[in-house]
């Protein structure tokens, strides 16, 4: 395996590791914050950076069944929540592919823009590359 490089994000906000700081989403990808997870409130994100996921698991939670993934911090390996991969109920299948990212596990890192557009294009294409 070759060396790791990591993301560096911008915009108005970005969401780090609560351990580490390791950056993980822009405040611009954010879908919902009605999520909850195993330790209370959680975000739905589109894409996620500096992640990697474990293997496919099949749970029934509130909304139904899913199969997710959790997802952990690439530097400091911290469950930070997990990926929808399949949603079997189809009011769900916006949930696909998205990320949720437990509150307590994160924390929200006011950045300045380094220009005037946010980053998601740049977040999508890096995410369409790597696995997470």
């Amino acid at each position: 395996m070759g060396k790791q490089y990591r993301v560096y994000l911008a915009g108005e906000s970005v969401f780090v590791c609560r351990q580490c700081g390791n950056h993980l989403a822009v405040g611009e990808s954010v879908i919902s914050k009605q999520f909850h997870g195993q330790h209370g409130r959680a975000l739905l994100v589109d894409h996620a950076v500096n992640v990697y996921c474990g293997k496919a698991d099949e749970r029934e939670m509130r909304t139904g069944k899913h199969t997710v993934r959790d997802v952990s911090c690439k530097v400091c390996h911290t469950v930070l929540g997990w990926k929808y991969d399949l949603a079997y109920e189809f009011e769900q299948k916006y949930k696909e592919n998205k990320y949720i990212l437990e509150r307590e596990m994160i924390t929200e890192r006011p950045e300045g823009r380094r220009d005037a557009k946010p980053r998601i294009e740049e977040v999508a294409m890096l995410s369409r590359r790597s696995p997470a």
